[in-house]
């Protein structure tokens, strides 16, 4: 609840919402040949990693509603690859209809600063049509690692250093980043292992093949309920509602320490403004529904739903604060 209201109020004063209609066909733009309302068919969101992630769990969740609110089928398309940047490429590239969307995560904000070249422009390519949650980094170590606290492993990892791997969802991703600031913030020695999405990280650590990791909550939230993970803490200056007896970072220790994501919708740029009102005004009131906002926080994702103008402001305040972060890690992918 303070992560929305620390958001809302940063933008409350340069940001105007964009008005909501009650009556969503009354807005909706027309097609031509046929007359009827959008959406005429299949709408598809693009999910720039592997099935099973964060991404894929909120993309599945909204798509289901929207379909559901809209009357018309809207499906996941799972394009991994280049830290995001195939899947992300796609969508800015394709037709600004409204029929090609893209789940954007905070790797959105992040690869202008660790790409020399990319083949989009993450601000000027994109048009945001709402916030969907905010997310939390969940340090997590395998049960073979004999520790149950934040300080009990920086204790346990400065006796073994270079001894103990970390996975990551890739090169330059948010859990890359976030275990690395970590590591500056301890001085620790631990090892990068990055792998090609969060999936296959969690499955070789869940196999004890790495000793830990910064998992998005939603991946790792289900894993530590079941006892296969141990949570030590949460990256967010707040605990999470999936894991309330989960300390965060900071306070298990390590002050000032923060890192949070999100998780949002955007199109290509250029959509019309009324198939922008129609999207963003159905995912904000399927986001605010009780059992969603539910589901959501069960999760691991605090739902932080964001209106186009809000959401805008979001994505470039944080391309400055990855692009700090970036350098700071030295980290580069090219």
């Amino acid at each position: 609840m303070r992560r929305r209201k620390q958001l809302l109020s940063l933008f409350a004063s340069a940001c105007v919402a964009v008005p909501f209609v009650a009556n969503a066909q009354t807005i909706s733009p027309f097609d031509k040949s046929s007359g009827q309302a959008y959406p005429i068919k299949t709408v598809r969101i693009v999910v720039p990693f592997p099935a099973g992630g964060t991404s894929d769990i909120l993309a599945r969740a909204v798509g289901q509603k929207l379909g559901e609110e809209l009357r018309q089928q809207f499906i996941v398309d799972n394009r991994p690859g280049a830290g995001a940047n195939i899947g992300a490429e796609l969508v800015a590239k394709a037709p600004a209809d409204g029929y090609t969307l893209l789940l954007a995560s905070t790797i959105h904000t992040i690869n202008p600063s660790l790409y020399s070249k990319l083949g989009y422009d993450p601000v000027k390519d994109f048009a945001p049509l709402a916030l969907i949650a905010s997310t939390s980094q969940v340090l997590a170590v395998h049960n073979s690692v004999p520790v149950k606290t934040v300080k009990e492993f920086i204790a346990y990892a400065k006796k073994r250093p270079g001894a103990l791997n970390y996975s990551s969802a890739g090169s330059g991703s948010q859990p890359h980043l976030t275990a690395e600031l970590f590591k500056s913030m301890t001085g620790i020695d631990i090892v990068h292992v990055p792998y090609k999405g969060a999936p296959p990280a969690m499955i070789d650590l869940l196999a004890g093949q790495v000793a830990l990791t910064f998992a998005t909550a939603p991946s790792a939230v289900p894993h530590v309920k079941a006892g296969k993970l141990r949570a030590l803490g949460v990256s967010t200056a707040q605990r999470i509602t999936a894991l309330a007896d989960v300390p965060t970072i900071a306070e298990a220790g390590v002050a000032g320490f923060e890192a949070s994501g999100a998780n949002g919708l955007v199109g290509p740029a250029g959509l019309p403004p009324a198939v922008v009102e129609r999207l963003s005004s159905a995912v904000i009131r399927i986001v605010k529904e009780p059992a969603m906002s539910k589901y959501l926080s069960e999760q691991g994702a605090d739902p932080l739903p964001l209106a186009p103008v809000e959401y805008g402001a979001y994505i470039k305040s944080e391309v400055v604060k990855w692009a700090k972060v970036v350098k700071a890690s030295g980290a580069k992918v090219d």
